[in-house]
């Protein structure tokens, strides 16, 4: 979007404002909104190798999967039971988990139960269940999600299962007993399990019409959701996952996992592109994944791939998964993530979303909260979330934030009420009922669980979860460091100290946590928006910024550099609004609960420490 637009959108929605704050929000309005906020979720787009929103800010994205209950039959391939368990499960996302984003699984096998008829009631309970969270003002991206293909791939007996495709695809191909071998990983189906491998094989050459058949169903299924959502609720729907964890099965004779990706899986998603386009997505960007094993960390199962050879650009997210294999395995990895653990690998995302011409999210990575390896979660999702906020590792950060990097977007695995009370019969066999973990080949990777009385609670440290980030940001973000304090055991993690040539710094941030962005302004009104975790209350919130100083503060006004405000949706939470309406301009600002009533010395020492440290790092 040139700046003139966004500048004359900026004159429009400010004249709008004008005219709301003396009468009822308009009807498109949510709960909370700001008189920025309805053109700033009017759309989302891919700008020049950024996610941007309706007034050209930076946006971030940051949540999670929304849930591998689309996985089990126990609810008819719908993430919940019901539209309340929906808005209950939204709600706490935004509030608990400080999610602005999920990633909203869809099931093949139940939006066409029948080959070419779609099941409209499961397209309206889902289409429900997505209004749930573009109301409580979260964006979403829907997934047709599979694994192993399909779950009709297997016996009643099976250690395994899988979702994905419907019965009668299945039933086209006359597909081999499955059978994995010495597998203890399910994911080993993938490659080892010949109905697995040769069922997939026939949907990339789309044997038997099923790529065709899914095609249909996609576009009936966007045509469906656009048509039953209001416009405002449709804006809160920003792309589509076309196809999740792609793999080849089977290579052709001489062919490559980078040739497969280049000829047969780039072509699909150029497909998938018309149909998104024929239903009305034309201005949303399909959020494609390479080769699963593409950047796999472990040398014998990587492949090459990473879309060398296609070009995205606008139209297209770099959309990709990580999890460390080396960690799950317990083998390959002994002992726990480090600071700076997977800076490289999540560099890489960015410069391969760069090489082609787009932005870039991890959509899925985790690690399990229960199990032989499950000691190493917290450090793994502390080193990872890291990773999302910078290139740099903790202890370099301050001496080379300049090579920061953009903030990258993410959705971890997963957001399930449901963990730990399903009723799953694995593959119908009612001797076979799964209730513990994700119910699902043994998973336990959700970040929450509902307690007796059926509230939301998190399962995993909230400091860690619930975090400092720029959700929006009025500018270009040239660096961005969050040291979240999160704790394994007993012991508290500290991998980004205030060095101690900051002594002012340090003192204001004592043992708390802090946040720190660095950014350039382009001349919006609208503010920088950094969402503020439930842990900053504004009674023990420090803002030390070249804007300005404050302890406690103020709520928002148009006129007010540095505040709060709820974020839009009515679900409590909270964010740090910072205004610089000029151009070209350096900002910095450190955020942090860590100081008690500090004295205006301090924090006016802290601020000529920081805009040194600025001057010398960023000029």
């Amino acid at each position: 979007m040139s700046k003139l637009r966004v500048h004359l959108l900026g004159v429009l929605v400010l004249l709008t404002g004008l005219l709301t704050t003396t009468g009822a929000q308009p009807a498109s309005a949510l709960p909370d909104d700001l008189w920025f906020d309805p053109a700033a979720a009017a759309t989302l787009t891919v700008q020049n190798g950024r996610f941007t929103d309706g007034l050209g800010r930076e946006v971030v994205l940051r949540g999670y999967n929304v849930s591998g209950e689309t996985k089990l039959k126990e609810n008819n391939g719908l993430p919940f039971a019901s539209v309340a368990d929906a808005k209950k499960s939204a709600t706490a996302l935004r509030a608990l988990g400080g999610g602005n984003s999920v990633r909203f699984l869809l099931s093949w096998a139940y939006a066409e139960p029948t080959r070419g008829q779609v099941d409209s009631a499961y397209l309206a309970a889902a289409t429900d269940q997505i209004r749930a969270f573009v109301d409580a003002g979260i964006r979403v991206y829907p997934d047709f999600h599979q694994d192993l293909y399909s779950r009709w791939l297997f016996d009643s007996d099976s250690w395994y299962t899988g979702d994905g495709a419907p019965k009668w695809a299945v039933d086209l191909g006359d597909y081999p007993d499955e059978y994995c071998g010495i597998c203890p990983f399910w994911g080993q189906n993938i490659t080892s399990n010949a109905a697995v491998t040769q069922a997939t094989y026939d949907f990339w050459h789309n044997e038997f019409g099923l790529q065709d058949a899914f095609l249909d169903t996609a576009q009936k299924t966007m045509t469906y959701v656009r048509q039953n959502l209001t416009a405002t609720q449709f804006a809160g729907v920003v792309g589509f996952d076309p196809w999740n964890e792609p793999h080849a099965g089977t290579y052709d004779s001489g062919q490559t996992s980078r040739a497969w990706e280049k000829d047969v899986l780039w072509p699909f998603y150029v497909k998938f592109r018309a149909r998104m386009d024929a239903a009305g997505w034309q201005a949303k960007p399909a959020f494609v994944e390479p080769n699963l094993f593409w950047n796999a960390n472990i040398d014998f199962q990587k492949q090459e791939g990473g879309l060398l050879d296609s070009t995205l650009g606008s139209r297209y997210v770099f959309n990709t998964h990580f999890y460390d294999q080396k960690a799950i395995s317990g083998v390959f990895m002994w002992g726990k993530a480090e600071d700076g653990q997977y800076v490289g690998d999540f560099g890489t995302v960015r410069d391969r979303a760069t090489a082609t011409g787009t932005t870039a999210i991890i959509s899925e990575f985790g690690h399990p909260l229960s199990g032989s390896v499950s000691d190493k979660a917290p450090t793994v999702y502390k080193a990872m979330y890291q990773a999302l906020d910078s290139r740099v590792k903790g202890a370099n950060w301050w001496a080379d934030a300049a090579s920061s990097g953009p903030v990258l977007s993410g959705s971890q695995w997963q957001w399930d009420i449901y963990n730990g009370r399903h009723h799953e019969l694995m593959n119908d066999n009612p001797n076979e009922v799964q209730t513990a973990g994700d119910a699902w080949n043994d998973e336990d990777l959700s970040a929450v669980r509902l307690d007796d009385s059926g509230k939301a609670v998190l399962r995993q440290d909230a400091r860690m979860l619930d975090r400092v980030y720029p959700s929006a940001t009025a500018g270009r973000s040239l660096a961005f460091t969050y040291e979240d304090r999160s704790r394994d055991g007993s012991t508290t993690l500290t991998w980004n100290p205030v060095p101690s040539s900051l002594p002012n710094v340090a003192q204001l941030v004592g043992s708390g946590q802090y946040a720190l962005q660095v950014w350039r302004s382009d001349g919006s009104a609208e503010p920088t928006e950094l969402h503020l975790p439930a842990s900053f209350p504004n009674a023990s919130t420090t803002v030390v910024s070249d804007l300005g100083t404050v302890f406690g503060p103020p709520a928002y006004t148009r006129t007010t550099p540095i505040a709060t405000a709820a974020e839009p949706g009515g679900t409590g939470s909270r964010r740090l609004l910072l205004t610089a309406a000029d151009s070209g301009t350096l900002h910095y600002a450190l955020v942090t609960n860590g100081a008690t009533a500090p004295s205006a010395a301090v924090l006016s020492a802290a601020r000529s420490e920081l805009a040194s440290w600025m001057a010398s790092e960023f000029n």
